[in-house]
């Protein structure tokens, strides 16, 4: 009985030092969350303006920043495509190893023509996706996005999850910033990703 409880003590012991040996988790060197395990194998089929069907192998080998909304949003969606404006900015050169996609989660309103004038207007390279109503949904449920109409006086508006997905150009690193995310952070995090992700 002695030596059974000796040996149960022993096993234990080993275990925790086996533990305490594994390698120490590191925090993570980016500002937004890393939402890899999540999102990594996230996609969408989505048309751009000028009607060709883009998945997100068409944006491998640049960081991939995504974002949904809606072009009649009156607060987050003008502010976060302000925001990354700023960002490809501050990027300069690195900004042609980027690709802002926009995609609109009211495809009743949003057409291909309006999203051609309404998204490059922030910064000539960014680009509008949009899909029918299916496709919009499950592009959506890809990435974990809620939204729902609010009828209104004058038509409705789309609640909807804010913050925008930063995309390694591997397409495995997948980060999530928060709405409103300081664009100085979001930079430090693109270089990140553009030294780490080829």
């Amino acid at each position: 009985m002695y030596l059974h409880k000796l040996l149960r003590v022993f096993a234990l012991l080993s275990l925790a030092m086996l533990a305490a040996c594994g390698e120490p988790r590191l925090p993570s060197p980016f500002k937004a969350n890393d939402v890899s395990a999540q999102y990594a194998a996230a996609d969408f089929h989505l048309a751009d303006p000028a009607g060709k069907l883009r998945s997100m192998a068409d944006f491998r080998g640049k960081v991939t920043v995504l974002f949904f909304g809606y072009t009649h949003c009156p607060d987050v969606c003008p502010t976060t495509l302000a925001d990354m404006a700023q960002v490809m900015r501050l990027l300069d050169k690195q900004a042609e190893q980027v690709q802002v996609l926009f995609v609109t989660l009211d495809p009743e309103r949003d057409t291909a023509a309006m999203l051609a004038q309404y998204v490059p207007a922030f910064h000539p390279s960014f680009m509008g996706l949009r899909g029918d109503a299916q496709a919009t949904a499950e592009a959506a449920r890809a990435f974990g996005i809620g939204y729902q109409k609010q009828v209104n006086k004058s038509g409705y508006t789309l609640d909807h999850t804010a913050g925008s997905y930063l995309i390694g150009a591997n397409g495995k690193t997948v980060l999530l910033a928060p709405y409103a995310q300081r664009p100085e952070l979001l930079v430090q995090d693109i270089r990140l990703l553009l030294a780490t992700t080829r």
